[in-house]
């Protein structure tokens, strides 16, 4: 795993490790593209707070930072600057005004809940609910339809353990749409690390089938997780075993 597009950090309260430290340790690893994506500042009209995001007073620190870091280490290691943004019909336009004002460049969509954050259903909680599904589903795919998401973290977060037929006609819905769309697919190693609803075998059967393209996200809230070498290896042999294709560089994207 040569290429890294999702690492969080300290910023985000529920992360450990600077800037410099994840360089740092990506290098020592022989890792070529390191890119950050923390949890993206939410500009709450109602004055919500999200605990477990960059605020908008740090916003500034942290894009300095990393542009000034990746100057340093320019003959070392090839730095990216995004976010990890949820699609929340509400607060998406006021969120990309915001960062508007700043030179990231991508983001990619984690659907953490559903709504608004502030006023529906968090992704991760257990549910038999079809409607859940579904308005997950659309949301997703309206966030993607914005066209302003590098690729979709974690696509399988939403946990439900209803009906599987429900589920099977959920999930293809969303991954026709991303093989239609040539949006890639992550593979969640956190997620497979420490035992999480997700990876979904039964979603990447799907995504499998219909030729769905899937990228690797390290998904790394400490610097010892940066391409951690045993977890890559078992997220590279569960897309093996579901016959799942790997994109490993994602520069040509960042470049469009």
């Amino acid at each position: 795993m040569l290429h890294s597009y999702h690492n969080h950090t300290h910023r985000c309260n529920h992360a450990d490790g600077t800037e410099r430290e994840y360089i740092e340790e990506a290098i020592a690893k022989g890792i070529k593209t390191l890119g950050f994506a923390d949890h993206v500042p939410m500009p709450f009209e109602n004055g919500h707070y999200s605990y477990f995001r960059i605020t908008l007073d740090q916003t500034e620190d942290y894009i300095k930072t990393l542009w000034d870091l990746r100057d340093e280490y320019k003959n070392d290691i090839k730095i990216h600057i995004g976010f990890e943004a949820e699609y929340y019909p509400r607060v998406f336009p006021r969120m990309i005004d915001f960062l508007s004002a700043y030179p990231y460049e991508y983001l990619i969509l984690g659907q953490h809940a559903l709504g608004n954050e502030y006023d529906d259903y968090y992704s991760s909680t257990k549910t038999t609910d079809k409607s859940t599904l579904t308005r997950y589903v659309d949301q997703v795919i309206e966030g993607l339809s914005t066209k302003k998401y590098l690729y979709l973290a974690h696509p399988d977060i939403l946990n439900f353990i209803g009906d599987d037929d429900f589920y099977r006609a959920e999930a293809s819905r969303l991954c026709a749409f991303a093989k239609e769309n040539d949006i890639p697919l992550e593979i969640n190693i956190l997620g497979l690390r420490v035992g999480r609803n997700y990876p979904n075998t039964e979603f990447w059967k799907i995504a499998a089938e219909m030729g769905c393209t899937a990228v690797l996200g390290a998904d790394a809230h400490s610097t010892r997780h940066v391409c951690e070498r045993d977890a890559v290896e078992r997220a590279k042999a569960f897309a093996d075993s579901l016959g799942v294709k790997i994109t490993q560089s994602l520069e040509d994207r960042l470049e469009k």
